[in-house]
């Protein structure tokens, strides 16, 4: 047995989440439903247009961990803050929720802040996400610690993180220390802008070392190049051993040894549907290092997106084992 069921290595950000509507996007220059990237001067000029805002902890791997945490598996997590007040939020929400969280701060006086994505929320729950990312691009090699990773069944790797100068090298050596202590790697593609950025090395790295692949419809159709999902789909599970995809209301779809599973979705009212991803994979890696089989291993993780679209924020408010248990998933 290892010390932890899930590493996970992204960007470490504070979400500031707000409300708003098409018109605030149109107004200011917004794309609706994706992910910017942005400098610290627009994000100062977001900031002072957007209204009343709550700041949360997020980053994707982050939240996919802290729901993993929250389920009660043991878990880390690799991201960089500096040492300035929302480093300090960051590293505190992590932590209490049962991660481990070991990465070494920036010190106070680097030119680059801790990262923060100015996530604007629609009606329709759609969000908006224009990121800062400040410090945490500046994650290199030597903060990847090779013992942590050995200690890990399994590393997550986040897809947003490739925006970085020296991210492929730092997953590089967490791939090769986790292949080393025959642990698995998971990833996520996050965001089909951020796949168009990088399909070349997402390509490569699919295929020469990723085991299990989370995916939605357009992350999945644009690595792959076509607009026709299941054909995608099969691509990717030809070169992994386990994709699991999700596609929104239509609910989730795992591939795995030929075989093909639909898990539906859970109806709710969308609030925010930040996090959705996030915490599917975290539902879905939790099951997975219980030993359960694929299928409820995606029911989780429907439960899990389905709670956290339904406030406000990126992490659980209600106890997920209670909705296993409620839907008869765990005991």
């Amino acid at each position: 047995m290892k010390e932890f069921d899930v590493t996970g290595i992204g960007n470490a950000m504070v979400d500031v989440l707000a409300r708003a509507d098409d018109g605030f996007l149109a107004q200011n220059g917004v794309e609706k439903g994706i992910m910017q990237l942005i400098d610290m001067p627009r994000a100062i000029e977001l900031y002072a247009a957007i209204g009343p805002a709550k700041e949360i902890s997020g980053g994707s791997a982050a939240n996919t961990i802290a729901g993993i945490a929250h389920l009660g598996g043991s878990t880390a997590y690799v991201g960089k803050v500096r040492d300035d007040q929302l480093g300090a939020i960051f590293a505190h929400d992590l932590r209490a929720q049962g991660a481990v969280y070991e990465t070494h701060m920036a010190p106070a006086s680097a030119l680059a802040e801790t990262g923060r994505c100015i996530v604007i929320v629609t009606p329709d729950g759609e969000r908006s996400m224009n990121t800062y990312l400040g410090v945490t691009e500046h994650l290199s090699p030597s903060d990847i610690d090779p013992e942590q990773i050995a200690q890990s069944e399994w590393i997550y790797l986040e897809g947003y993180r490739f925006d970085g100068p020296e991210s492929h090298e730092a997953f590089a050596v967490a791939i090769a220390e986790a292949k080393q202590s025959h642990g698995r790697v998971a990833l996520t593609l996050s965001d089909p802008f951020c796949v168009e950025r990088h399909r070349d090395a997402f390509r490569r790295m699919i295929a020469e070392s990723v085991d299990l692949l989370f995916a939605n419809r357009a992350e999945i159709t644009s690595m792959y190049q076509t607009d026709d999902f299941t054909n995608a789909m099969q691509q990717g599970a030809d070169d992994v051993a386990i994709l699991a995809c999700t596609d929104g209301e239509n609910g989730a779809h795992v591939l795995c040894d030929g075989k093909h599973v639909h898990v539906p979705a859970v109806p709710t009212d969308i609030v925010d549907a930040t996090g959705a991803g996030d915490l599917f994979a975290g539902a879905f890696l939790w099951g997975l290092t219980q030993g359960r089989d694929l299928e409820s291993c995606a029911r989780m993780g429907n439960l899990a997106a389905s709670e956290v679209i339904s406030h406000i924020g990126a992490r659980p408010e209600a106890d997920l084992k209670t909705l296993f248990r409620e839907h008869g998933l765990i005991k």
